[in-house]
């Protein structure tokens, strides 16, 4: 496998911005290249440590979901080569883990869609029995299938912050009526794209997060990363339905496993703070992780279930 790249350093393009997983950088005016790095974060702490291939693996299925999904609405690929960005030297740190896209006007909503109550939409359907002010059905349980998938948003937060959910409504008074509209009736019809195709491959998408921008002309783009166990929460379907009526989480195809341990690990004989910096990670946890990865990838790419 190549050596892991936590945090790549082209000096032939100028850096626009590090996130939590990927460094963008212009090209020229209108591109810009997103290197997808092996860093990974939880708790909304970037880990000291890299998973060797994720960046890739991610690009991979990013690639493969807006292909999968082109005819519902744009997206940012210009279909060019992201090695051709940058000098020889540099090739290594891009190839297979970058996309080559277009420069837009990002949309300061992230676009979550649940077709499952979990994570942050149990906790508070169980406090008040709605989830970014819609109203649920009132007998659901941790994990349960919604009766048809449901449109939470979010705003965006800054680098360390957690996003912040938020209403319809109060998304309408952000970016205005009719973009809030378009935005949530692409992405319910992405959701359901995807979600009725990775059970054909035996996984549950439990939700997802999408991010759209707008070209010159205004026109609606999908952007970022798309239907990665980064952005969404991706359940084996055949582990389901008895971590459901245990009343517990799913096994999924994310962080969780790296949580797990975080939760659990100390530093200094003390529990982690849940700041930076992270606990040194062991072989075993980086290599588990890893895993889940390469299997999330390989069921839904590969044959069927």
């Amino acid at each position: 496998m190549t050596s892991a790249l936590h945090t790549s350093a082209l000096q032939s393009l100028p850096l626009l911005a590090r996130g939590k997983v990927r460094d963008n950088y212009s090209v020229g005016t209108d591109r810009i290249l997103m290197v997808a790095s092996d860093r990974i974060s939880a708790f909304d702490v970037i880990m000291g440590e890299p998973i060797p291939g994720k960046g890739a693996l991610l690009t991979q299925m990013a690639l493969f979901w807006f292909e999968l999904l082109k005819d519902i609405v744009p997206n940012h690929l210009t279909g060019d080569e992201p090695v051709s960005a940058v000098s020889a030297a540099e090739r290594a740190q891009v190839e297979g883990r970058s996309m080559l896209v277009k420069k837009l006007k990002p949309l300061p909503v992230e676009a979550v869609v649940r077709g499952y109550l979990a994570g942050s939409g149990w906790k508070e359907y169980q406090h008040n029995g709605e989830v970014c002010g819609v109203k649920l059905p009132a007998d659901l349980k941790n994990a349960s299938k919604l009766p048809e998938p449901i449109f939470t948003p979010a705003t965006k937060a800054e680098m360390g912050d957690h996003d912040e959910n938020i209403s319809f409504d109060k998304m309408v008074g952000i970016i205005g009526l009719d973009l809030a509209v378009r935005v949530r009736d692409v992405s319910i019809q992405l959701y359901k794209a995807a979600a009725d195709y990775a059970l054909t491959k035996g996984i549950i998408i439990a939700d997802t997060k999408f991010e759209f921008g707008l070209d010159e002309q205004g026109t609606l783009t999908l952007m970022d990363e798309v239907l990665t166990p980064d952005s969404s929460r991706f359940w084996p379907s055949e582990g389901y339905e008895a971590a459901f009526q245990a009343g517990a989480n799913p096994p999924s195809y994310d962080k969780q496993f790296l949580r797990d341990w975080l939760e659990q690990a100390q530093v200094n004989g003390q529990p982690w703070d849940k700041t930076a910096p992270s606990p040194a990670l062991p072989a075993e946890v980086i290599e588990h992780t890893a895993a889940k990865y390469r299997e999330a990838l390989t069921r839904l790419t590969g044959p069927g279930a």
